[in-house]
C-alpha cells in the first residue's frame, strides 16, 4: 500500500535497548581497481506496497543508480504490519536497515536511545530547511534531527457522498450530535454507516483520541502523556461518547476480524461502496482504490466534528505522516539517496499523484485532488496538532491505548477501565 502512516505499534523496548547496532546493507562493499569508486549496497525498507508509489520508487532507484554507478539501492517494499514485525526482529538483533520507514515519536526515540539511528542534524543541514516545521516535528527529538519526512497529513472522515444523499444527509456533520444523527439516518436507510478494521486495532484508537482532544482539549491530552494519568473525567467522557457510537452498532458485519488494506477489509469496504464512511488518514483514497474500486467523484472528506461543551478546538488536528530514518552506521550514500528523494521536482511528482501530501515549503500548489486539498487546507489552518497516540507515547503505552480502545469497542471494557489500564501501563514505563 502507499506510504501511509500506520501505527508505530509495539516494537518491544527490550529489543531496542540491546547492545550493538549495525545496518543490513553495508556488507556487500567490494573494492574495484582502476580508480573506480567502491561498490556500496544500501538497504531500503519502505511500506510503499501500493501504486503509484511502488512503481515510482522503482523508477527513482534506477535514476539514482544511473547518477551513482557504484551504488546499489536494494528497494524492499513491505506491507505495513509485516514491516513492523520485521523491524522488531531487526532491532532485537541490534540492527536496523540502512534506510527504513518511521513515523517518529516514541518508537524513534527508543531507537535513538539504543544508538541505532544516525543523527542527521549536521549532515542534512544544507537542505533540511526546505521542509515545513510541521513536517519535521515528529522527527526532531531534543533539538536534533533523526529522520527525513516524506509525507504528512491528518485523520478525518472519508465518506460516500451518494450514500449520504440516499440517507437524507445534506451536509457533513460538524458536531458530535449531528454525527450520531447521521449514523442513525444511515442505519435507517439500511446503509452500513462505518467501516472499521477491528482486527488491526489502531484504526479504532483514532475515535478515542479525537474525542479526548475535543472534550479534554489538546493540552490536557499532552499533559496526560507527561503525568501518566488518563483517569480524569474528561477522558472517561471520551470513552463514554465512543460507547454511545458503538452501541448503535455502526460497523460492518465481521469488523472484529477485518484488516485495513485486505480485499475484504476497511478500505475495500469503503472503496466498494459497502459502507458510508471511515475515519482514516490522508492515504485513504489511494488504499480504497487499491483494495477496492474507489469512489471517484463520490468521495468526500470532513474533519472530526466538535463535541458540544468540550474544551478542545474543532480546528485541532490529529495525525502524522511518514519519513525515513538512517541506521547509525549506514554509508554516506544512504543520506545522499534521501537527499535525492527530497528534491522538489522528485517529491513534487509524488505529491501530484495524491499518494503523498506536501512536506516541502511551497509544495502545496501541486496538490491536485480536491479532497486532499481540503486536508492540506485543514492542516494549514490547524490551531494545534497531536501525533498519533501509538506513536507519541512509548510503544507499550501506545499499544495499551490500541488494545484497551479495541476492547471498549468490542464491549469488553468500560470507559473507566480503559483509562485505568492506560494509566497503569504509563506509570510502569
Amino acid at each position: 500500500m502507499s506510504l501511509f502512516r500506520r501505527s508505530a505499534a509495539p516494537w518491544a523496548a527490550a529489543a531496542l535497548i540491546l547492545g550493538g547496532c549495525g545496518s543490513t546493507g553495508n556488507d556487500t562493499k567490494a573494492n574495484q581497481t582502476g580508480g573506480a569508486k567502491e561498490k556500496v549496497t544500501v538497504e531500503w525498507w519502505n511500506i510503499s506496497t501500493a501504486e503509484p508509489l511502488k512503481s515510482m520508487w522503482v523508477q527513482r532507484v534506477k535514476e539514482f543508480q544511473a547518477l551513482h554507478p557504484n551504488v546499489i539501492i536494494k528497494n524492499t517494499p513491505i506491507e505495513n504490519e509485516a514491516f513492523k514485525a520485521k523491524m522488531t526482529t531487526e532491532t532485537a538483533s541490534g540492527k536496523v536497515p540502512d534506510i527504513y520507514s518511521t513515523w517518529g515519536g516514541g518508537v524513534l526515540q527508543q531507537q535513538v536511545d539504543a544508538g541505532l539511528v544516525k543523527d542527521l542534524t549536521e549532515v542534512a543541514k544544507p537542505w533540511i530547511d526546505q521542509f515545513t516545521p510541521a513536517a519535521m516535528a515528529a522527527y526532531t527529538l531534543d533539538g536534533k534531527v533523526y529522520a527525513i519526512p516524506s509525507d504528512i497529513g491528518m485523520v478525518g472522515f472519508w465518506y460516500n457522498k451518494k450514500l449520504f444523499t440516499q440517507a437524507g444527509i445534506s451536509t457533513p456533520p460538524a458536531t458530535w450530535t449531528e454525527y450520531i444523527d447521521a449514523v442513525k439516518k444511515l442505519k435507517a436507510a439500511n446503509i452500513t454507516p462505518i467501516a472499521l478494521a477491528g482486527k488491526e486495532k489502531w484504526p479504532g484508537h483514532y475515535y478515542w483520541a479525537y474525542l479526548a482532544m475535543r472534550i479534554a482539549g489538546l493540552d490536557a491530552l499532552k499533559q496526560a502523556g507527561v503525568s501518566h494519568d488518563f483517569t480524569g473525567p474528561d477522558f472517561v467522557a471520551a470513552g463514554a461518547k465512543l460507547k454511545e457510537l458503538v452501541d448503535l452498532q455502526p460497523f460492518q458485519k465481521g469488523f472484529q476480524g477485518a484488516g485495513y488494506s485486505t480485499p475484504s477489509g476497511q478500505a475495500a469496504t469503503i472503496g466498494n461502496a459497502k459502507a458510508a464512511m471511515e475515519l482514516m488518514g490522508q492515504w485513504a483514497p489511494v488504499v480504497e482504490k487499491d483494495a477496492g474500486k474507489g469512489l471517484g467523484d463520490d468521495l468526500g472528506f470532513f474533519p472530526f466534528p466538535s463535541v458540544e461543551g468540550g474544551k478542545g478546538s474543532a480546528s485541532d488536528a490529529f495525525g502524522g505522516g511518514g519519513g525515513y530514518a538512517i541506521a547509525a552506521d549506514a554509508p554516506d550514500e544512504a543520506v545522499e539517496f534521501l537527499k535525492f528523494l527530497s528534491q522538489t521536482d522528485i517529491h513534487g511528482k509524488a505529491v501530484e499523484t495524491g499518494a503523498l501530501l506536501p512536506v516541502l515549503k511551497g509544495e502545496e500548489s501541486v496538490v491536485k485532488d480536491p479532497n486532499l486539498g481540503v486536508v492540506a487546507q485543514s492542516l494549514a489552518a490547524a490551531t494545534g496538532f497531536q501525533l498519533y497516540l501509538d506513536q507519541a507515547y512509548p510503544p507499550a503505552v501506545g499499544q495499551e491505548v490500541n488494545d484497551s480502545v479495541a476492547e471498549l469497542i468490542n464491549g469488553k471494557k468500560t470507559p473507566e477501565q480503559v483509562d485505568a489500564d492506560i494509566t497503569q501501563t504509563a506509570k510502569s514505563e
